[in-house]
């Protein structure tokens, strides 16, 4: 499998830095004894709050490992300032915050570690005592935790960060939380043995999905998050050259969706250690049927260098088509209400629709937009929270099939919180943004439309009450 041909000469030179992830359920195992001296070392400082910072891979993995193993982790994979003061109000006394990053320049998680290092040393503590950093070796983080003396876990750097479930991004934290992770690796090592026989299971699914490009994942039953780990590593590394596959998670079970649970007709089931690595093969061979590169995303490096750039100049808004005391509705339609927006929104011609929402995601109902939106439409609908999806379907998005239809959902910012270091607080950050990507959607000829909340609840439930009207 370690072939670095596979994928085609334009992908050797990619693969060749990328294949190292076949191995971890055995080359992890060398982690052991160094998480094990992290959990001793959290346990003795009586840690009882853990913060993982960190983007796409880096984040969702161990999401998915928390959950599973019924335990604590507070993900922070966005910029939203109201989500970050949800995070501070807590306190931070006695937390342990993970901050993970391949190369320590995301500047997602660049600036939430500025924000906490802050926030630590104005309560007086040392964050030596309250950091660890997982990294690739020779990164800007990894130098940077040398520096100020924090513990730092240095990652294999020949496995990308969508497939890095198994190594020390997604170890570190699980360990930290308590959780058995030779079980992971066990479980992993024992399933991959069978993957590269003749009509393995990786090998039929993978040619299932080769032939569905929107396939439905339901998880609520089984491994809850793993369906966005899959549409993650999945829509990321299909996306591009005109092509690819996009999962739609789902939050209601149907005929069509693949589950996890065995008693159902169309599963992949199994322990979650051999579930990581299964969708690992699964979606490397997928790339070879649908001749894609399985390693790069060239368009997420597209919005980051669009939200650089927005960052140094003033923020613009598109087209403004209505405004009430609820919402701003902005985009090339006429409409004189969010219920006519939305009939003649749904009107536009496309295969898939996708709703972006740069929101809080803790404890937000807009989510359930997506079901509203797929009971009017025969068409796929998927949901992604802002800016995180930007390191997943994002890559779709602007390099897969362009036949999507965006809608964008943005809100006032009430809270204001500035970044250490930099001229822009985190308000104007996420701002910028979400005008990256509608720049580069909008760019593309592609359909894209925004939502601005004047204020957040309020605009959420008229949001939410105006598609449900066009069911009635």
């Amino acid at each position: 499998m370690k072939d670095k041909t596979i994928w085609g000469e334009r992908a050797e030179n990619e693969a060749a830095d990328r294949l190292d992830w076949v191995d971890l359920p055995i080359t992890s195992r060398q982690l052991l004894p160094e998480l094990d001296s992290l959990s001793a070392w959290s346990r003795e400082l009586g840690h009882e709050r853990f913060i993982l910072c960190g983007m796409g891979g880096s984040s969702l993995a161990p999401e998915v490992i928390a959950a599973h193993y019924s335990k604590k982790l507070e993900v922070l994979d966005s910029t939203d300032p109201e989500q970050i003061s949800e995070v501070l109000s807590n306190g931070l006394a006695k937390t342990c915050i993970i901050v993970s990053s391949k190369s320590g320049t995301t500047i997602e998680t660049r600036s939430q570690l500025a924000f906490f290092q802050r926030e630590i040393e104005k309560l007086g503590g040392d964050p030596r005592e309250h950091f660890i950093f997982v990294t690739d070796p020779g990164s800007a983080l990894a130098s940077h935790g040398n520096l100020l003396g924090i513990r730092v876990v240095l990652a294999n750097s020949k496995v990308g960060g969508r497939f890095s479930a198994l190594s020390a991004f997604g170890l570190v934290p699980a360990a930290l939380l308590g959780i058995d992770v030779s079980e992971l690796l066990d479980d992993a090592e024992v399933a991959a043995k069978s993957f590269a026989i003749t009509n393995s299971e990786p090998i039929k699914v993978a040619a299932s999905l080769a032939s569905s490009p929107f396939p439905e994942f339901y998880d609520a039953d089984s491994i809850s998050g793993l369906g966005d780990w899959i549409e993650q590593l999945i829509g990321e590394s299909t996306g591009k050259d005109g092509r690819g596959v996009l999962p739609v998670i789902v939050s209601r079970k149907t005929d069509n969706a693949i589950t996890f649970s065995k008693s159902d007709m169309k599963s992949v089931h199994g322990p979650l250690g051999a579930q990581f690595i299964f969708w690992e093969w699964t979606t490397a061979l997928l790339c070879y049927l649908l001749k894609v590169d399985p390693f790069n995303q060239p368009n997420v490096a597209e919005s980051k260098e669009r939200t650089s750039a927005i960052l140094k100049r003033e923020l613009t808004d598109p087209p403004l088509i209505f405004e009430d005391n609820d919402l701003k509705l902005y985009g090339d339609i006429s409409a004189t209400s969010a219920e006519e927006f939305l009939r003649r929104f749904l009107e536009i011609q496309c295969e898939y629709i996708s709703v972006m929402a740069y929101l809080n995601r803790i404890s937000n109902q807009i989510s359930s937009l997506r079901e509203l939106l797929s009971a009017l439409t025969d068409r796929a609908v998927t949901f992604g929270w802002g800016p995180r999806f930007l390191h997943s379907t994002g890559q779709f998005h602007k390099g897969g099939p362009a036949t999507g239809l965006f809608l964008q959902i943005t809100a006032q910012q009430n809270s204001d919180l500035d970044i250490p270091g930099e001229s822009y607080n985190f308000a104007k950050l996420i701002s910028a943004q979400a005008a990256g990507d509608y720049e580069a959607i909008a760019s593309r000829k592609l359909p894209i439309f925004r939502i601005h909340l004047k204020e957040r609840e309020r605009g959420i439930k008229r949001l939410l009450a105006a598609a449900q009207s066009l069911q009635d």
